[in-house]
């Protein structure tokens, strides 16, 4: 009986070792990894198209600039492109691949250096020009940083009265990344005395569903000339809707102060983003001293 029972044990030990290995699969080729951050040397040999000219000229940087045929910066024909050393890589768009934030500058023989924040998304790991947003002639830029999907750019720009040489308002603009065009959200500028120009709004709040109309409320560091803002409405598409005062609150010129105004939302188609922003505008040429901006979903 121990014989046949070896005997049994034995052939079912070899009926297993009978059975066919398991077959690993073949190895797939490996993936690429994703390149999600462009290098400074693309951008340096980067296409970019000229922003001052109507027709938006493509030229190919070679080590950081361009010049065209002539180098007599009196030729009408002369163009000059450069990269400054300013630039940040971040997530602009929310994909989890990297864009470049680049400080240009522009100049066509004058004295004029028109400096330009550039955006390059990454495509298959080249830089590709999006778009471009004007900062200053002959500004001193002191940096350019990107942080939770904005850029920043730190710069000391001109005032209404400040020589062409010689800058003196120290400014911070915040931009943001839409449909592939940039958007000036935020902007702060330095008195002379050295007091912060800031707008904050205070509600509603960021990506509010609104119709009919919408109560805007919020702070400034320093009263706007005769206690008045402005705000504008624009739509996705960066096309102004309407625009109109918003009276400030404040115990005196220069003092902080406090805002709250109904603005219609009656030109605002329904069903898309609404931009609406609150400006300080220069009584003496318009130009920009404060700003802040929100985005409502119209209904």
């Amino acid at each position: 009986m121990k014989k046949i029972f070896l005997l049994a044990c034995g052939f079912f030990l070899a009926a297993c070792g009978s059975q066919p290995a398991a077959v690993s699969p073949a190895p797939s080729e490996p993936t690429p990894p994703l390149v999600s951050t462009l290098t400074l040397e693309q951008l340096q040999n980067a296409q970019y198209p000229i922003q001052s000219w109507d027709s938006h000229p493509l030229v190919q940087l070679q080590g950081s600039s361009y010049q065209n045929g002539t180098p007599d910066p009196a030729n009408v024909e002369f163009a000059y492109i450069g990269m400054t050393d300013f630039y940040a890589f971040g997530d602009l768009s929310g994909d989890g691949v990297d864009e470049a934030a680049v400080m240009m500058l522009e100049n066509f023989g004058g004295t004029g250096n028109f400096a330009l924040l550039a955006i390059y998304a990454n495509v298959n790991g080249q830089p590709v020009f999006l778009d471009a947003a004007f900062i200053d002639d002959r500004p001193l830029l002191n940096a350019v940083s990107i942080n939770n999907g904005e850029v920043i750019v730190d710069a000391v720009i001109h005032g209404f009265e400040d020589g062409g040489c010689c800058p003196q308002m120290a400014s911070v603009q915040r931009f943001t990344l839409t449909q592939n065009k940039l958007r000036r959200v935020h902007f702060i500028s330095v008195t002379p005395d050295g007091k912060p120009r800031n707008i904050e709004i205070l509600s509603p709040a960021q990506n509010t569903e609104a119709s009919g109309s919408v109560i805007l409320s919020g702070t400034v560091s320093v009263a706007p000339f005769e206690n008045s803002l402005a705000y504008f409405i624009y739509n996705e598409a960066g096309n102004q809707l309407s625009a109109g005062p918003i009276p400030v609150n404040a115990p005196e010129f220069g003092a902080a102060g406090t805002f709250e105004a109904a603005v219609s939302l009656s030109d605002a188609p329904p069903g898309g983003a609404i931009y609406i922003e609150i400006k300080d505008q220069s009584a003496a040429d318009g130009s920009l001293l404060a700003m802040a901006s929100i985005k409502l979903l119209a209904r």
